[in-house]
């Protein structure tokens, strides 16, 4: 990984920024998914769970965003691309 300039630390500059967003999601799926459900197998809880981020990108309102859903926020934001 050193040799191909990679990076496995989260010692690098703004990196604690990057680790509260993925923090804030795993909490998020934690106390609204998975402690909520008592899931047969691995592959039901797979399927529970990505159905739940499908909901938490697309449907679940976030205050961060002003009351959009990730997917709106981010999607309503793209530059338009350049006609070809």
């Amino acid at each position: 990984m050193k040799d191909n300039g990679i990076a496995i630390s989260m010692d690098g500059k703004g990196a604690w920024r990057d680790n509260v967003f993925v923090e804030r999601l795993w909490r998020s799926v934690k106390y609204e998914e998975v402690y909520l459900k008592a899931y047969a197998s691995v592959g039901e809880a797979r399927a529970s769970i990505g159905r739940y981020l499908g909901f938490y990108n697309g449907k679940r309102p976030h205050s961060r965003h002003g009351g959009q859903t990730p997917d709106r926020a981010y999607f309503d934001n793209l530059p338009l691309a350049a006609a070809a």
